[in-house]
């Protein structure tokens, strides 16, 4: 069963807390970082993306940028910028955008449920972007970048949560500058947290990562290095857990993770349309974008028009990965047609999450950066479950998870 533990965050002093947290780290440039933190010294992008602080031209990849980070994060806690709780604590961090809103527990999860398999993955991890988190991690010895986990409803652990919101004041309350609220509760009731504790342990048998799979596969190989070198003091060392925030799958939405093509693979665009009556049924439906409304029907921008396509029987099999619209979409229009075999390293292909919406498709086709868009329907949570159950992963960029944790709200040190 699911392993958590409380634990002692470093966090922002409640004053500063709008100001600290920073989207995470892997969604933004260093140059929007930069214009994000410009005027804030209490920017956490000060120590998630320190390069900020250096010359334009540094490497973000460099020892310099990992040293600056640990200099910025001891900065942060002398100046109290960052306080720790003096107890091992649990936090109920609630987010809420558009009017939806979704309430996790911030816990640290076991490195071993990791490796076991207890806890569930659905994406393969690249060594270039957990080599960066390795040495963030081990130069700075704190995990800042929050793993975000899903876990199937426990209506027990629901109802703790939700009695603690409504008895208890939070530490933070703010609306962020994209308009996504942020609260967060400290649960420091040593009977609540034991309850929490073992609610989890016997009521959950597997947590499944939704976002910040790099992350969680660093937290464990910084572990094994530090292990391999008796660095580690025992079980309960902080090494042997990871930062955590774990929802109920019933609260989370998953958006849209379209794709963007720079050419058509050499044919013309009746040849190209031609291609894909082949498999698709194809819809010309004008030149307002459209979302497609079902699972298996794709909307399509080319030449300033938006089309219609239906995938026809026998173009996806039933399989937890055969079924998925973007295994269709890969298989059958972005291989068969146009050529992109692998989409992790084709340059001519490029991936749009759903929060900017038709629009950033349209604008992106119209400039004649790209040519053709393709918008999907979203995965669903189940889809995702499935997935990590049978041992499988998805194809590269197929889930877009919105709204996104903040860095710096909660930090756990090592």
């Amino acid at each position: 069963m699911a392993i958590i533990k409380p634990f002692k965050g470093l966090r922002p002093n409640p004053a500063l807390a709008s100001q600290v947290a920073s989207r995470p780290y892997d969604v933004l440039s260093s140059d929007e970082a930069r214009e994000a933190a410009a005027n804030n010294p209490h920017s956490f992008y000060h120590i998630s993306k320190s390069e900020i602080d250096l010359p334009a031209d540094t490497d973000v990849h460099s020892q310099q940028v990992y040293d600056r980070a640990a200099a910025n994060l001891r900065t942060f806690i002398k100046d109290r910028t960052l306080i720790q709780d003096s107890q091992p604590v649990y936090y109920i961090y609630k987010l809420v955008m558009d009017g939806r809103a979704q309430t996790g527990l911030v816990a640290v999860s076991s490195v071993a449920d990791y490796n076991n398999g207890r806890i569930k993955k659905h994406e393969f991890t690249r060594p270039d972007k957990e080599l960066d988190r390795i040495n963030h991690i081990k130069t700075t010895e704190a995990q800042t970048g929050n793993v975000f986990l899903a876990y199937n409803d426990v209506p027990e652990i629901s109802a703790l949560i939700d009695h603690w919101q409504e008895h208890n004041s939070p530490v933070y309350d703010f609306i962020a500058d994209d308009n996504i609220q942020h609260t967060v509760w400290v649960v420091d009731a040593p009977s609540v947290i034991e309850d929490i504790s073992i609610l989890f342990d016997e009521k959950v048998p597997h947590t499944y990562i939704a976002d910040g799979h790099h992350r969680a596969a660093s937290a464990s190989l910084v572990q094994k290095e530090l292990q391999a070198t008796r660095k580690i003091i025992g079980a309960e060392d902080p090494a042997n857990y990871f930062l955590t925030t774990i929802f109920p799958a019933s609260q989370l939405a998953i958006l849209d993770y379209n794709r963007v093509v720079k050419d058509l693979n050499g044919l013309s665009i009746p040849a190209f349309l031609s291609q894909l009556d082949y498999d698709f049924t194809v819809e010309e439906i004008g030149h307002l974008p459209q979302s497609p409304s079902m699972l298996h029907e794709f909307s399509m921008y080319l030449d300033g028009k938006w089309y219609r396509l239906v995938a026809k029987e026998g173009t996806y099999t039933t399989d937890p990965i055969g079924i998925l619209d973007v295994t269709i979409l890969s298989n059958n229009i972005l291989d068969k047609i146009l050529g992109i075999k692998d989409q992790r390293t084709d340059k001519r292909i490029d991936f749009v999450g759903g929060i900017r919406g038709l629009k950033e498709l349209v604008k992106r086709v119209d400039s004649g950066e790209m040519k053709v868009a393709f918008a999907l329907y979203p995965v669903t949570i189940q889809q995702l479950f499935d997935i990590a159950d049978s041992g499988n992963v998805m194809p590269p960029k197929s889930t877009w998870f919105e709204p996104k944790l903040r860095d710096g709200l909660i930090t756990h040190l090592i």
